[in-house]
């Protein structure tokens, strides 16, 4: 079996045997430098906090080296909260890269279009449920909030696509009506959390805060498990979302099926922002941001729609960051822990006014 390699432009071709494909470098040293980037931020995570390790005792820890302290705060204490952030940062920037190029719209993301409300909306009701029968908590805190979660987000994302659709999609109407459905369902939480007792209450807020405080390989499996069986189609449907970007009639001229497309686009990408929900609650501004973050740094290797591994890196690595800043108190003068979504919300807020301002310019972003 031979190897040939071409190169054109920026790109390889690869052929082995019969089989070929295109490498663009651009994108390839992209994805290093952020897989590069996110190892890093992972070691530092695992490194600061009370108890404080190095990187080499970090990595003799995940060897299975190290003294029994170190290897108790290494992989009890932080490792699982580490790990539950990549999974979750992961989730969704491939949600929010998926959600993008279906829209053809930069301000698309699950917490803008209100999906992630419409995932913590039946969360919230199942947590409320289960403070109020500790009897039944625990089936309710293990299936029911996942159940809730998926059924909420995927109710959200069908109410919009079918108030959205006229003879198809177009980006700026799914927006405005993702953020009318948004406020909505954020009325609704308050209502449920007014009503409910302040104890019950208390638990849900601190569940809509986003936090991986308290997280441990419990959710690890429940993100992990989701992250294995979605990246992986996520990736299979990157040439559709090629064709997509073009728009609805140059999809159907390059014989993409564009309902079957769309569809399959948007149920990967909510169940995504579900699962990331589920994980560690709402999670703001990381599948709005990192999506264009990538798009930038891919340049014209990303055909003009954010590139999903890319995202799917540096969605992992801003989680992870922004929960280490969080968590040591790095650039906050509180003595108490910041919860991780205050944290993205600060570091995204600023982007999306900047990105809103540019629209209003009519200028391409």
């Amino acid at each position: 079996m031979s190897v040939g390699l071409l190169e054109a432009r920026g790109t390889r071709a690869v052929r082995v045997g019969p089989a070929s494909t295109r490498l663009h470098l651009r994108m390839v040293g992209a994805v290093l430098v952020a897989a590069a980037l996110l190892v890093l931020v992972a070691a530092v995570d695992l490194s600061r906090g009370s108890a404080q390790l190095g990187l080499g005792d970090v990595a003799a820890v995940l060897t299975g080296g190290g003294d029994a302290g170190a290897r108790f705060v290494g992989t009890e204490l932080r490792l699982p909260r580490t790990a539950t952030g990549l999974a979750v940062g992961a989730l969704l920037g491939l949600s929010g890269a998926l959600l993008q190029a279906f829209a053809r719209n930069p301000l698309a993301s699950p917490d803008i279009l209100g999906v992630d409300r419409g995932a913590a909306a039946g969360a919230v009701l199942v947590i409320l449920a289960a403070t109020a029968l500790p009897a039944a908590a625990g089936p309710l805190q293990a299936v029911g909030v996942p159940v809730a979660a998926g059924l909420g987000a995927l109710g959200t994302a069908g109410l919009i696509y079918a108030l959205a659709w006229r003879r198809g999609v177009e980006g700026t109407r799914l927006v405005l009506i993702g953020i009318g459905i948004a406020a909505a369902l954020q009325g609704l939480i308050s209502f449920m959390l007014i009503g409910a007792r302040l104890e019950w209450a208390a638990e849900a807020v601190r569940y809509l805060s986003g936090s991986l405080s308290g997280r441990g390989y419990e959710q690890v499996a429940q993100a992990g498990v989701a992250l294995a069986v979605l990246a992986p189609l996520a990736l299979v449907l990157g040439h559709r979302l090629d064709a997509l970007v073009l728009g609805d009639d140059s999809a159907r001229a390059l014989g993409v099926g564009l309902q079957r497309s769309q569809l399959a686009v948007l149920l990967v990408s909510v169940a995504a922002a579900a699962a990331a929900v589920v994980a560690s609650g709402p999670i703001g501004f990381v599948a709005l941001l990192v999506p264009q973050v990538a798009l930038r740094l891919a340049g014209p290797a990303a055909r003009g729609r954010p590139p999903v591994l890319l995202s799917a890196l540096l969605g992992a690595a801003l989680v992870v960051a922004a929960d280490c800043i969080g968590r040591t108190g790095l650039f906050f003068a509180l003595s108490n822990e910041v919860p991780v979504g205050v944290v993205t919300s600060v570091i995204g807020a600023p982007y999306l006014m900047w990105l809103l301002v540019r629209r209003a310019r009519g200028r391409t972003v």
